[in-house]
């Protein structure tokens, strides 16, 4: 596995490209971390793009001054043609930092070559457990799990959907009279701490990867 653009790189205020598809309460995590929270001083978030047209997610980096395109899929001549467009999108807005955020497309391998920095990932299962869909919450309770929580993960090309080297882990225990609803609210909870954790210890340069393995410094 090439680690190489998995390090933090030097410069001081690293500029965050955030994938949003909908209503993007982690990017706004992100965006309170970055106006006076744990990310005040290290970071900034340079460009949200979205994958669809009329998402709350959209509002909110506007209302924080955040620069916002939509990409949408019937823009483009192919998916790949797509995928390709973000690239060049955060390549040229100097994003150093990727984040996928409630993002409901798998990225083209061969497009994700093309991503300046590394790409996290936020998913709200305990990885490997429930990962590569859009139901991991419901996936979880119908399993009957004891313990459910979310991961904050690398997105490389050598792996799978969701399977990429963890950063970070939030266990959430499962309650007798958990519903879906009730389970992902207390999840989401932990994911908007977990990734601005994430992102805090890359943009600090503690993060060191080694196979699949991340330690953090």
């Amino acid at each position: 596995m090439d680690n190489s653009k998995l390090k933090t790189q030097n410069s001081k205020l690293k500029k965050i490209g955030v994938l949003v598809s909908g209503r993007g309460s982690n990017l706004q995590a992100l965006l309170d971390a970055c106006a006076g929270g744990e990310l005040a001083g290290l970071a900034e978030v340079a460009l949200v793009i979205s994958n669809h047209a009329d998402v709350l997610a959209l509002e909110r980096a506007a209302k924080a001054g955040v620069r916002t395109l939509i990409m949408e899929r019937a823009s483009y001549e192919s998916k790949f043609a797509q995928h390709m467009a973000w690239a060049l999108a955060l390549r040229e807005a100097g994003i150093e930092l990727v984040v996928t955020a409630g993002f409901d497309r798998i990225i083209d391998p061969q497009a994700l070559c093309e991503f300046p920095g590394p790409v996290m990932n936020i998913h709200p299962s305990l990885l490997p457990a429930f990962g590569g869909g859009l139901h991991a919450v419901a996936d979880a309770l119908a399993y009957g799990v004891k313990v459910s929580g979310c991961t904050v993960h690398f997105t490389t090309i050598d792996d799978a959907v969701d399977a990429g080297p963890i950063i970070a882990q939030a266990a959430v225990p499962v309650l007798d009279d958990d519903d879906g609803e009730k389970l992902a609210a207390r999840i989401l909870a932990e994911e908007h701490r977990l990734l601005v954790q994430a992102v805090a210890w890359w943009c600090q340069g503690r993060i060191r990867v080694q196979e699949r393995r991340v330690y953090v410094e």
